[in-house]
């Protein structure tokens, strides 16, 4: 049995040591960035511990480009994305899980489909179909085609069929219509759900970059994914000071919100796990 458990103790100081590995691996980029953001030029390939802190990083990169206008694009949008989704995703969800209608196994299955499909898969059509539209290089253009998730009507499907039934016919049976059911029952037992849904929504179309890259060509709609690609373009030079700062402005929102929210963030994903 001592031979057992030994075994066992170093099969588990392995995963140990692998585990430290990948998160040293991980966030020795970060580090990096971090290291030149906050340091002249001269030191961004020498790691000299007493080279002195500047923030003159920030501040050139700040006024280089207009990222005041690229964090307001990229708000503008990730509020706009998420509401629509909100309100989508949860009409279909609640009618996928609470009615019977004719061809909701096929329209659910084209749904689970829509996973298998990858958004880059549809460029081409969603850039024919904007520009047809005439939103060509506008903020509404990015986000039209993520504003119904299949992932979203698939997760709160999922959750409100857990809900237990004896609580939608008490709410109807004290006078609640269809939509107050929804709204007084479904979505407060739903919150964690939600909250993991938003935060993972917030932070894909933070980051996205192709689709904004291809159907965006002026300041006035571009993200700062697409502002920073511009700003680090070669032709412009290449200074991994200000690349590294500028690169750390884009990101800092969301580093800041998963420190502020990282025990919520944990939670939900746990409790959306187990219904």
């Amino acid at each position: 049995m001592s031979h057992v458990y030994a075994s066992r103790g170093a099969v588990r100081g392995l995963e140990t040591m692998g585990a430290w590995l990948l998160g040293l691996l991980w966030i020795l980029p970060l580090a990096y960035a971090f290291w030149t953001a906050f340091h002249a030029s001269e030191y961004s390939t020498r790691f000299v511990l007493a080279a002195p802190l500047t923030l003159d990083n920030f501040v050139t990169a700040w006024n280089a480009a207009p990222f005041a206008r690229y964090f307001l694009n990229t708000v503008l949008l990730v509020a706009m994305v998420l509401a629509a989704q909100l309100v989508l995703v949860t009409l279909a969800a609640y009618a996928f899980a609470r009615y019977a209608f004719p061809g909701r196994g096929i329209l659910f299955a084209l749904v689970l489909v829509q996973l298998m499909v990858m958004p880059d898969v549809l460029i081409v059509e969603n850039y024919r179909t904007m520009t047809a539209l005439g939103l060509k290089d506008t903020i509404l253009a990015i986000g039209l085609p993520y504003m119904a998730s299949a992932f979203g009507i698939f997760l709160l499907r999922q959750t409100f069929k857990s809900v237990p039934r004896e609580l939608d016919e008490a709410a109807r049976m004290e006078g609640c219509t269809s939509l107050q059911v929804l709204w007084k029952v479904y979505v407060p037992l739903a919150r964690p759900v939600y909250l993991a849904y938003a935060l993972v929504s917030v932070s894909y179309h933070w980051n996205n970059f192709l689709w904004p890259l291809i159907i965006t060509n002026s300041v006035e709609s571009r993200p700062v994914t697409v502002g920073l690609q511009v700003f680090s373009a070669t032709d412009q030079g290449v200074d991994w000071s200000i690349i590294t700062a500028a690169t750390l402005l884009t990101t800092a929102p969301l580093l800041v919100a998963f420190l502020l929210f990282q025990r919520q963030f944990v939670a939900s994903f746990m409790r959306a796990g187990i219904k």
